[in-house]
């Protein structure tokens, strides 16, 4: 027993050296990212004044490049391109309208340069904590300063968002989503293609009066559409099909989902008195702490459906879930669902549920900009 002791000791004080060495670890990361982006930032301000001055053409930008390339081989990233893409980087981002987006949507230390420092990942919700140090003081950016949002992801994000987003409000979105998700470029053209700005910032009307009083995040956490393109399913499947699909191709259904998603099972087996039931996807979601069942249905949703569900969570809480975890939440899957009817059945629904759709194929949707406080408030959260 004595022993055992010892090594439980033992692997506690190991964890800690390795947090130590992650903490470090993702301290140097985050500033080698922030001198990339400084280095674009200032750069592409450089160039942007020479261009605007009409000192510089396009020809001069080429010879620009080639003299890096030939007398500086070792400094690599300065094409044509590349710089023309740090201009956009900083003409878009020094805009007194994108100023004017930060200061509506976020507090002011997000406009001001290195002032505000990014100290922790808050463990519970996995998102950036905002930590302003006493002595900093508030104030509005000057020419040539970057501001501190942008240092939430990479340059290679950035330059996607700024050609792919149309405005402010979509590409402030995109900036702290990518960092909340952990997005790489692959990644996050897929969000971008499948309106996943749209998809969370719209109407909840699909979700239970028990989610959101559950869960207050939840709005911005689920995603009201949902696109299987990667399936290929015709137009009339059936949800065995769509089911082992998605599990065939559980990697990008978890983009879809949110990268919080934990798959644990197909199909899950639940006893109940002499009978046994199946709930078609079981996941676990890490930041919510809470058992996650999604029930696939083929057709229109019905009312009846959500009664289906409930049943689920009823048995998910009392026969699965551990003493440490949240209450089961359950998510209803369907290709179509009548807005009216989902917002009666959900208004008096106490269970945490909510209703969704997929799509089979991208299909444009109006960019949204109602609750982007709402989100910005949630996941950049001041100390």
């Amino acid at each position: 027993m004595k022993n055992h002791n010892i090594v439980i000791s033992m692997d506690q004080q190991f964890g800690e050296i390795v947090d130590i060495i992650l903490r470090h670890k993702s301290n140097a990361s985050r500033a080698v990212n922030e001198e990339l982006l400084l280095t674009a930032w200032h750069v592409g301000e450089y160039v942007s004044a020479k261009l605007r001055s009409e000192e510089w053409g396009s020809k001069v930008v080429s010879q620009l490049s080639e003299y890096i390339r030939s007398k500086h081989p070792d400094i690599k990233g300065y094409s044509k391109r590349s710089i023309y893409n740090m201009v956009m980087f900083y003409d878009e981002y020094s805009s007194e309208t994108f100023t004017a987006t930060i200061r509506k949507y976020l507090n002011t230390e997000f406009v001001q340069p290195k002032i505000a420092q990014i100290e922790a990942i808050d463990p519970k919700h996995d998102i950036p904590v905002i930590v302003q140090p006493k002595t900093a003081q508030i104030v509005q950016p000057t020419i040539g300063q970057m501001p501190k949002i942008l240092e939430l992801t990479t340059l290679t994000n950035h330059i996607e968002i700024l050609c792919r987003c149309k405005s402010n409000e979509e590409r402030l979105f995109y900036i702290i989503y990518a960092n909340k998700e952990h997005l790489v470029k692959r990644e996050l053209q897929r969000c971008i293609s499948n309106q996943t700005y749209a998809g969370l910032l719209g109407n909840k009307d699909n979700m239970s009066k028990g989610l959101l009083e559950t869960y207050p995040n939840a709005p911005v956490m689920f995603k009201d559409t949902l696109f299987v393109d990667f399936l290929n399913l015709p137009k009339k499947h059936s949800e065995s099909k769509l089911r082992n699909g998605l599990v065939e191709h559980m990697k990008q259904f978890i983009l879809e989902l949110g990268k919080d998603f934990l798959f644990m099972d197909q199909e899950y087996r639940l006893n109940i008195g002499a009978s046994t039931f199946k709930a078609d996807l079981l996941f676990f979601h890490r930041g919510l702490q809470a058992l996650v069942a999604v029930e696939l249905k083929k057709t229109k949703f019905h009312p009846r459906d959500l009664g289906q569900l409930e049943f689920y969570l009823e048995a998910l809480d009392r026969d699965v879930r551990r003493s440490n975890e949240n209450p089961s939440i359950g998510i209803i899957l369907c290709p179509e669902a009548d807005q009216v009817v989902v917002e009666y059945a959900m208004s008096r629904s106490m269970s945490p549920t909510m209703i969704a759709e997929y799509k089979r194929i991208l299909i444009p949707q109006e960019r949204m900009q109602q609750q982007l406080n709402e989100f910005c408030n949630l996941f950049l959260k001041k100390d």
